[in-house]
């Protein structure tokens, strides 16, 4: 075979192109597939966050039993799913207004509390906190803000390519005020000035 033929014979290169092509099609399909995957469950935790938030603002309503419900309900989709340590987290507020940091007089203008500033103390310690809420499911008419952190395996083996993490994290949040089932009395807040 003379080397003109060999420029001209063509018998084998399409096997060549596809062992190139190929493993870098599959990436991108299992890449595709485990985001459409994320995806899913992230929808399966919004809903059932979504769902426990309801139940739980009923009287009497057992946070364990709802807690379960939601591992239940994500564990139908990804089943080795679990909560993230520390999660699930409730924190209750008197009212909607009350979810977010203490409000206070900012006299420089940084931004942030400084020692001197007053301060409107919403859980009634004596102190400014970033978060006022109490733990827990609260009482009647208290608004409260339901957060679920799960990790779970990822669908296909990709960390190692892609630099992904073994097991993905996913996070849900909703806030819903329970019912009146008994009388709440309004609050007032002190201001604070130290």
């Amino acid at each position: 075979m003379t080397r003109a033929s060999l420029r001209q014979d063509t018998s084998g290169a399409s096997l060549v192109e596809f062992a190139l092509v190929i493993p870098t099609f599959l990436l991108l399909v299992m890449g595709i597939c485990d985001i459409a995957y994320q995806a899913y469950v992230q929808a399966v935790l919004t809903g059932a966050v979504q769902k426990a938030g309801r139940d739980g603002t009923v009287q009497n309503a057992s946070t364990s039993s709802v807690d379960n419900a939601v591992l239940s309900q994500i564990r139908a989709t990804a089943p080795q799913a679990a909560f993230a340590s520390g999660y699930p987290i409730r924190k209750s507020y008197s009212q909607f207004g009350d979810v977010g940091p203490e409000p206070f007089v900012d006299l420089n203008a940084n931004g942030s509390h400084d020692a001197g500033e007053c301060f409107t103390d919403v859980n009634d310690n004596g102190s400014w906190d970033q978060d006022p809420g109490g733990n827990g499911q609260g009482g009647a008419n208290d608004v409260v803000v339901y957060t679920v952190s799960i990790t779970y395996p990822r669908l296909f083996p990709l960390q190692a390519i892609m630099g992904w993490a073994a097991n993905g994290t996913l996070s849900a949040t909703t806030m819903l005020k329970n019912q009146p089932y008994s009388a709440q009395v309004a609050k007032t807040y002190p201001t604070v000035c130290a």
